[in-house]
């Protein structure tokens, strides 16, 4: 029997997103991309067409050399101006009723008390329909904004988020008990305070009292989405991640990297269906192979070279950015490692240079065909372990409104695109089929923590899953040789 794919919108609140120098064509409504009506229009449209979410990325500065100037960036409208996309998922709450509103926060860029309570408001909003991609950060310039001088190390990144996390699961699972809210009007009692408890959180970065100010929502803890492919980050969601963002540059490289993290997973005493795996993929659509060459070959009149290269800009660890006829060899960076890991496998002919890493993003991840040959690749993702496709732009609507009307109808009369929401009303209920995360997450050791006779109230260690007790699990998969790409925006 086939399994229908989940489908993303992977969208950011910013004018040049992925694919560079699209934003010129007449028909890009994303160059107008502050105005909510925008997002609104294309809310619906992805609802109507029962999308899992539309996922927002973010970033909080430039990309390349924190010191250098920045003009090729406002030049292309690269990823500046561009919004938070906290403020517009909850306006998007408000005129959609099942879609799910992903949104990414870098750790850096908020307290963990302050965006645990942001995110379960949104949650409230949307009635349970909210998931967080956990990101480190990738630049200089993000991070300066924040303090600091320069990016932390990669690995220490991930450290950081760890601990990040760890706060927020303590705020979201185990401050508020089951049945802690009451609205008694008859007995003048809003809540059991009894059932309501301080973190008494300590790290090296937080010290957190509590408790958690809002009530539980339907999720309690929003879906976390992760997209780091790094050796640090692979670890990383094994361990935490619900939903994995990955742009593998084709199928073979996408299994090594799923099975790899499965296999983690499991050691960490989760099942390997505890994660879903989403191919970023971008889509040339024709009702003939001809038409739709045509139409890449239109797409391509506009793509800006100057922004693929500056997107990803790959700069040493100490924040210069590598000049773009550097051999791929000689890089040593600390934010994409990936990005140079596949361009170097993919081009054998030749040195590889970074120039090439610019040229190659641009078609990687690029499906060119009918909505029938397009549909057979996508089995082929499928089988390489794939669960979802974020779909990923050329303009807004209208990349979305094909990919809708063409490519969904092929899927659905294969089976591999849902007719119908699932049942529940929560993003987790479309994903998993309950609302709620599962024991085996690390987050779930907080429930009841708290409580009089929790582990957390008498000062005992957390109780540890035993990954050999976990039903279907295997070790049975390939391992990762090198890296992908972390993404943020």
């Amino acid at each position: 029997m086939t399994t229908p794919l989940h489908f993303n919108a992977f969208v950011m609140n910013t004018n040049s997103h992925i694919h560079h120098g699209q934003w010129r064509r007449p028909d890009a409504g994303q160059v107008d991309f502050e105005n909510v009506e925008l997002w609104i229009d294309l809310a619906k449209r992805l609802e109507a067409a029962k999308f899992d979410a539309l996922f927002f990325a973010d970033v909080t500065g430039v990309y390349g050399d924190a010191d250098a100037d920045f003009d090729v960036y406002i030049n292309e409208g690269l990823q500046i101006p561009s919004n938070d996309p906290i403020p517009l998922v909850a306006a998007l709450a408000t005129h959609t009723e099942r879609i799910g509103l992903a949104l990414t926060s870098n750790v850096a860029q908020s307290h963990p008390y302050q965006f645990a309570r942001q995110v379960s408001t949104l949650d409230h909003i949307s009635k349970g329909r909210i998931a967080w991609n956990i990101v480190t950060g990738l630049q200089d310039n993000g991070a300066r904004n924040f303090g600091f001088p320069r990016l932390t190390d990669h690995t220490d990144r991930y450290a950081w988020a760890e601990e990040y996390v760890d706060v927020t699961y303590k705020l979201w699972e185990g401050s508020w008990d089951e049945g802690a809210l009451l609205k008694d009007r008859e007995r003048g009692v809003y809540s059991d305070p009894s059932k309501i408890h301080k973190i008494n959180h300590e790290s090296e970065r937080y010290s957190v009292q509590g408790p958690h100010l809002p009530s539980p929502t339907a999720q309690r803890t929003p879906v976390l989405y992760q997209a780091g492919s790094s050796v640090s980050g692979r670890a990383f969601a094994a361990k935490h991640a619900e939903a994995t963002f990955i742009i593998a540059p084709n199928p073979a490289l996408a299994k090594q990297l799923i099975d790899d993290t499965r296999r983690q997973a499991v050691e960490a005493g989760r099942l390997p269906e505890d994660i879903k795996f989403f191919q970023g993929l971008s889509f040339v659509i024709g009702d003939t192979e001809e038409e739709a060459w045509a139409k890449a070959a239109e797409y391509e009149k506009y793509v800006s070279i100057d922004g693929y290269l500056a997107h990803s800009a790959l700069v040493d660890k100490t924040g210069r950015t590598y000049d773009p006829d550097t051999p791929l060899k000689d890089v040593d960076t600390n934010t994409a490692k990936g990005f140079g890991e596949w361009v170097s496998k993919a081009i054998t002919d030749r040195e590889p240079l970074v120039r090439d890493v610019a040229f190659l993003i641009s078609r990687s991840t690029r499906l060119v065909g009918t909505p029938e040959q397009i549909a057979d690749k996508l089995v082929e993702w499928q089988e390489a372990g794939v669960d979802g496709i974020n779909v990923v732009n050329w303009v807004i609507p209208g990349s979305f409104v094909e990919f809708i009307e063409k490519v969904l109808p092929v899927l659905r009369e294969r089976g591999l695109a849902r007719t119908e929401y699932a049942p529940g009303r929560t993003l987790r209920d479309q994903i998993f089929g309950e609302p709620r995360l599962n024991d085996r997450h690390p987050a779930a050791k907080y429930r009841g923590a708290f409580a009089p006779g929790g582990w957390a109230a008498e000062g005992l260690s957390a109780p540890s899953v035993d990954s050999a007790s976990v039903d279907g699990a295997t070790d049975d998969v390939a391992s990762v040789e090198g890296e992908t790409v972390e993404v943020n925006g």
